[in-house]
């Protein structure tokens, strides 16, 4: 089985359309969405959930207020003000509440509970373009990174029961904890890139973190008619650290347009169509190229 992600070390580079495109061109796969904090992939690929879990993660602290002795312990060490006070009553913010259980573990009246909390939902559907894993994190809640682990868990096994042998998934944007958990175990990484110099700057950063865990970087240069001398500059960038620049891409309102129709760019008849499936075609290669060692 290999597993390709589709990376950026921003939003907003085309990420989740290339993906689309991907997604669409290739055969016997599954398709991951592992963008919890803003997911859009459902909107192109208009699935149906077939399997619907929570995802719980950490605890909340809740008083019960009738074993509560007014003492106030909680309220004084609590380093994040979620213990409210009302009077002589006490009450937790959940909002602000992060789970540390100092408050449980002071309170002497042993008044307050702390039960596990769901921070959002995963699912399992069934798409146009075969089996597909997304989920959504509720505003606010964090573990974004077990919540990428555990949707790759399940892309994984989804493809061995299914004996399909590909995994595309259209990474967290950034270079944080959810991208970190979205390329474990990847044999490739696709970054798309934009020819700025905050997007070179950004593909650099991401980049970097591929190479800290040896993970095979192709580059696409996405709007790549727009500023010429970024594109040559990230293109000497990639030759010098080994990555291959599987392609490019004008800027092109099409794009948005198939966006606005839930289609994948390969769906339409634009020009754009056949040079993504040039582009896969290479990056297909890279994927199924044997690991280099050392």
């Amino acid at each position: 089985m290999r597993e390709i992600v589709v990376i950026s070390g921003k939003g907003g580079t085309g990420k989740t359309s290339v993906c689309a495109s991907l997604a669409h061109l290739s055969q016997n796969k599954v398709v991951c969405d592992l963008d919890v904090d803003a997911p859009d992939m459902h909107i192109l690929l208009d699935p149906q959930v077939h399997t619907r879990e929570a995802f719980v993660s950490g605890n909340e602290a809740v008083i019960d207020r009738d074993a509560c002795r007014r003492c106030g312990i909680c309220f004084e060490h609590c380093r994040f003000d979620a213990v409210k006070k009302d009077g002589d009553v006490y009450g937790i913010d959940p909002l602000r509440c992060e789970g540390c259980g100092v408050c449980v573990a002071l309170c002497p009246a042993k008044a307050i509970a702390f039960p596990e909390k769901e921070c959002g939902e995963w699912y399992l559907s069934d798409t146009r373009f075969g089996p597909f894993v997304h989920a959504q994190l509720y505003p606010g809640q964090e573990n974004s990174g077990r919540l990428v682990t555990l949707l790759k868990q399940q892309a994984r096994e989804l493809a061995k029961r299914q004996e399909l042998d590909l995994v595309i998934c259209d990474g967290s944007p950034g270079v944080g904890c959810p991208v970190i958990s979205s390329l474990s175990g990847a044999n490739l990484a696709v970054a798309v890139v934009e020819p700025t110099p905050s997007g070179r700057h950004d593909f650099e950063r991401v980049a970097a973190l591929c190479d800290h865990f040896r993970i095979p970087v192709a580059v696409l240069i996405n709007k790549a008619d727009l500023n010429h001398e970024e594109v040559q500059a990230i293109t000497r960038l990639a030759d010098d650290k080994g990555y291959t620049v599987v392609g490019a891409l004008p800027f092109d309102p099409a794009v948005t347009e198939a966006m606005i129709r839930r289609k994948a760019l390969t769906e339409t008849d634009s020009p754009l169509a056949s040079t993504l499936s040039a582009i896969w075609g290479r990056i297909r290669e890279l994927a199924y190229a044997p690991r280099k060692r050392g």
